[in-house]
Formats: C-alpha cells, sequence, structure tokens
C-alpha cells in the first residue's frame, strides 16, 4: 500500500483527492494537513506548523499538495526534508519559488509538478504544440476562464499553453486584453475570465483570412484534476529524485 498525505485537506481539492485516495485499494490515506486541525475521510488533519511531526510520524510515501504557492513552497521542503516523493498542482509560483522548490528537491525525491493534472488538459497541451508548429503564421488568442474564488491570473494551464507556443512559433508579445482604438500586432492575445463556479476552461484560437481553428478544454468536474493526481501517486513511487511533468506520467513526449 502507497501511504498518502493531502495537503489543503479542508479545500474542495483537498476534499476530493481524500476521497479518491480513500477509495483506491492500492492506496493508504494516513493524513491531512491544513490551517486548522480536523478529520477527513477517518484520518486527523493537523495544523501546518505540525506537518514535520505528521511525516515522521505516519511516514507516508507520497505528499499531494494542492494549496497555494507559499503553504506550497514551505510543505514542498519539509516533505523533501523526511524523503516524501511529491505531487504539486499548487499554481501562482514566482521564478524564484519554483527554484527554492528545485533546490529542496534534486538528487532528494521525486516530484511530478504540474500546472493542470487532468488527462484531458495534457493531451490538449500536445494538441496545442503540434498547431503551434503548422500554424504559426496565424493570429493566435488564448481564453481562460475559472471560478470566482480563484486568486493567480492568468491560470497556470494558461501559462502553460504560452509557454508551449512560445516554444513552437517563437516569442511573442503577450497583449493581456484589450481596449480602445488599437491595430491587432503579432501579439498573442491572453484573455482571463473570473465568474460563479467555472471548474476550467481553456481555449486557443489560431485565426486567418476566412478561417479560424479553435482547440480547447473544458473541465466540468473538480474530480478530472484529482484523478491525474492520483495516477501520478502511482507513478511517482521508486522514481528518480527530480522534476517529472505529467507527459512523463502519461507517456506524452515533445515532438
Amino acid at each position: 500500500m502507497v501511504k498518502v498525505v493531502v495537503c489543503g485537506a479542508s479545500g474542495r481539492m483537498g476534499q476530493t483527492i481524500g476521497r479518491m485516495v480513500k477509495e483506491s485499494q492500492d492506496l493508504e490515506l494516513v493524513g491531512g494537513i491544513d490551517l486548522r486541525p480536523g478529520t477527513f475521510f477517518g484520518v486527523d488533519i493537523v495544523a501546518t506548523q505540525e506537518i514535520e511531526t505528521l511525516l515522521k510520524s505516519k511516514k507516508p510515501d507520497v505528499l499531494i499538495d494542492f494549496t497555494i504557492a507559499q503553504a506550497a513552497v514551505g510543505n514542498v521542503k519539509v516533505a523533501a526534508r523526511n524523503n516524501v516523493a511529491l505531487i504539486v498542482g499548487t499554481t501562482g509560483f514566482t521564478p524564484e519559488q519554483h527554484k527554492e522548490m528545485a533546490a529542496a528537491i534534486e538528487n532528494h525525491v521525486p516530484a511530478v509538478i504540474s500546472s493542470n493534472f487532468s488527462v484531458g488538459v495534457n493531451i490538449f497541451w500536445q494538441l496545442v504544440r503540434e498547431a503551434g508548429k503548422l500554424l504559426g503564421d496565424y493570429d493566435i488568442e488564448v481564453i481562460e476562464a475559472h471560478h470566482r474564488n480563484k486568486k493567480d491570473a492568468p491560470s497556470g494551464t494558461a501559462k502553460t499553453i504560452l509557454q508551449i507556443l512560445d516554444e513552437e512559433v517563437g516569442s511573442r508579445k503577450k497583449l493581456y486584453g484589450r481596449e480602445g482604438m488599437m491595430e491587432r500586432g503579432n501579439e498573442i492575445g491572453v484573455h482571463v475570465i473570473r465568474g460563479g463556479d467555472i471548474v476550467g476552461d481553456h481555449s486557443v484560437m489560431f485565426s486567418k483570412n476566412f478561417e479560424t481553428i479553435e482547440l480547447s478544454h473544458r473541465a466540468y468536474d473538480r474530480s478530472v484534476f484529482a484523478s491525474g493526481a492520483v495516477r501520478a501517486v502511482r507513478w511517482v513511487v521508486g522514481k528518480k529524485p527530480g522534476i517529472y511533468g505529467m507527459s512523463e506520467v502519461l507517456g506524452l513526449q515533445k515532438k
């Protein structure tokens, strides 16, 4: 049995992941971490400052983190120090925070870090990459929508889309929304929507005179992210120390 601890256990993603782990025959939910102590699915949630005590007592194989950037960096450091493999789906990290996590992880533990753990989104990214190779002379627009409580904008998934496009069509100016009188140039337009309980919508439009090609992915429930994270848990155990992405988990590679 693979022992799992979930950070952000009281949140919506934490609850969804905790339930999936609990219902899995090959995984064991041994604890949760959140701002306040409590219980979920028959195990204890400890306050964030008690994370190291929990890890030393329960000796989990994997820690899953879907929290906020500042908290996740600290959780990653403690987990790596205690030789616990990592699944990190938190977004909104600064470049400095990425470096801080990488320093803690490299040569210590394996970690799967991704801005989106949905299997469908990772296939979507692959399609965007292929389209970018073929449609580099088209006008490109990226649109994303999330629930009203999401703080980081654009989303981590949208930032990954922009990174893929930069790799395939070359670095272009990013124009975040448009207002006033302006002529379109060679920029990539980026548009962010926040409202209601939208789980996660992402689209990329490639437009030229007389035609538009649109690639899109829509998530209807957070379980798509949780199921991908659980899949990554099974994959990461026993891997060599280092940082991996969902592309490795799913066997997808750049072409």
